[in-house]
């Protein structure tokens, strides 16, 4: 069956034709390796389904991106799955599609679309995701939104209901693989893990006999293995923005102590600035997050403007994140590091807090 599957993936390209309607199954704008994994599984998913459909997995990245996700390159290969082969952003023109009336949109591991695709919304048909509700979507879209710790559950719940026969180890090394990463290998200590993914984790690995904990090891490795990138693709390695009121506000997430950052690049603060300006920023922060050996977060602030840089330092030092300046000497110039005490407060989290702040 895996076989089957890269055969569908290998013919997409050339059965794609904007003068046709197709269904357009798309991840989230960070494309997390949950969002490209569940993009491609659930657009085969429905092709076995309903094989008079035209569903195409969209990577909703540009191709050039993808070498950033380590962790999806070692996961996609290790299930046989050809690169040159997966449609990324540069390969679909959606716009175009959804003016001829031809497109279809299914979301999964997001439910509100990214500010640059909203004009897509009216598209969106069905909707698969974990995220809180934004409910910000047309009212005919069918969705299945619940908190499990992986979209690839959903997923894998899908296959395992009505085409179970297909689940080998290429598909199982997919769903099995991203749906250990995003619960820590169903570490309830982590707590992002639910009974679900408990539940349909075991059921994988008893149809497709893989090895639980060497897959987990190796994506975690392969997670944290940033030792080839430099600091812009460190930023954009795993990164998200916002238009937040009058500011616009990037996110990176760093998988890489602020001390080891800095030695490795002293002109840190000059990356900061070029990333900042490529993408139109004004402010750009970096939350580094990584276990040597107890887990630990950082946060890296990183804004030109010194008025809106003393105002939001001032909010962000006031609030519960328990930050705690770093001393790096000369290196910080516009920026400035610190220990973030808080360790529950992620991205996900700190958005929202941002968002009000900037609003208000």
């Amino acid at each position: 069956m895996g076989d089957n599957m890269m055969i569908w993936l290998g013919s997409l390209k050339n059965n794609f034709s904007s003068t046709k309607q197709v269904t357009v199954v798309m991840g989230n704008e960070a494309a997390d390796l949950d969002s490209m994994a569940s993009a491609l599984t659930y657009a085969w998913y429905l092709n076995l389904s309903d094989a008079s459909g035209n569903y195409f997995p969209l990577i909703n990245i540009p191709r050039a991106d993808f070498k950033l996700r380590t962790e999806a390159v070692y996961l996609f290969q290790e299930a046989g799955v050809n690169i040159d082969d997966l449609l990324f952003s540069e390969d679909l023109d959606l716009d175009k599609l959804k003016s001829l009336g031809n497109l279809k949109l299914i979301l999964v591991d997001h439910n509100k679309l990214a500010a640059n695709q909203d004009g897509l919304k009216s598209a969106v048909v069905e909707i698969l995701d974990h995220h809180a509700d934004e409910k910000s979507y047309p009212s005919s879209t069918k969705t299945d939104i619940r908190s499990v710790g992986s979209c690839a559950t959903i997923v894998a719940e899908s296959f395992l209901k009505d085409q179970k026969n297909s689940i080998d180890s290429s598909l199982g090394t997919l769903l099995l693989g991203t749906i250990l990463l995003d619960t820590v290998n169903l570490d309830p200590e982590a707590g992002r893990v639910t009974d679900d993914d408990s539940k349909i984790a075991k059921e994988i690995v008893e149809i497709s006999a893989l090895d639980s904990k060497k897959l987990f090891d190796k994506l975690q490795f392969e997670k944290f293995n940033v030792s080839s990138l430099g600091s812009f693709d460190l930023l954009r390695k795993d990164y998200k923005e916002w238009q937040l009121g009058a500011a616009k506000l990037g996110i990176g997430s760093v998988l890489l102590p602020v001390e080891d950052w800095t030695a490795k690049d002293s002109e840190i603060a000059s990356a900061f600035d070029s990333y900042l300006k490529e993408r139109k920023l004004d402010v750009l922060l970096a939350m580094n997050a990584f276990t040597a050996p107890e887990f630990t977060r950082q946060l890296v602030v990183y804004i030109p403007d010194e008025k809106l840089r003393a105002a939001v330092i001032s909010f962000l030092e006031g609030s519960d994140l328990g930050l705690k300046k770093i001393d790096t000497g000369s290196l910080t110039g516009s920026c400035v590091f610190y220990n973030q005490k808080n360790l529950g407060i992620s991205r996900k989290k700190l958005q929202p807090l941002l968002k009000d702040f900037f609003e208000a």
